[in-house]
């Protein structure tokens, strides 16, 4: 399977959300429909356990959700790091109590489609840092947010990548994807 980071980040390339830039059912038609495109793909959604216990309280209460992220989100395979959370109490999940890198190459050894990392800055930092992501997508909002952690660790390098794909939506998001280059 690839290992997909997708971020929601500001134009200063800050992924975690300090300000009100972000709402997750204030999407175009166009944006949704990527979103869903990408998801069509996604075999296991791979999560720390701030964003699954935040995705948890909002996504499952959504029965008004016209966008699909509910029902997927529902549906779809989670996999939780955590070493305090034994029950993850949403259905399709699992929880991962063991070192998170040694999980994540395994299932990057497996068979199948995208392991799909999002939010959980600690843990796709950690996976960027160890060099296991094979994509790297960001939705780049138009904000200026001037604090907060960004996309890629501050300690880190930041790998060579190269241009695979790219949109922009009436909203004035735009989509970029990245690859390391090889």
């Amino acid at each position: 399977m690839r290992i997909i980071i997708t971020q929601n980040m500001t134009l200063d390339g800050r992924v975690e959300m300090l300000d009100n830039w972000f709402d997750p059912q204030a999407q175009d038609e166009e944006l949704s429909a990527e979103l869903m495109r990408q998801s069509a793909n996604e075999e296991v959604l791979l999560l720390g356990r701030q964003t699954f216990e935040d995705f948890r309280g909002y996504w499952p209460h959504q029965s008004d959700d016209v966008t699909g992220v509910a029902d997927h989100l529902n549906q779809v395979d989670k996999r939780v790091v955590s070493t305090t959370l034994t029950d993850p109490e949403w259905q399709n999940s699992t929880v991962i109590s063991t070192d998170p890198l040694q999980a994540v190459t395994a299932m990057r050894d497996e068979p199948g489609r995208d392991v799909i990392v999002t939010g959980s800055i600690t843990l796709a930092h950690a996976l960027i840092t160890a060099g296991l992501v094979d994509e790297y997508r960001m939705f780049t909002y138009p904000a200026w947010q001037r604090r907060g952690r960004g996309f890629f660790p501050d300690d880190a390098g930041v790998p060579r990548l190269q241009l695979v794909d790219s949109k922009s939506f009436p909203s004035g998001v735009v989509y970029s994807a990245y690859e390391p280059m090889r």
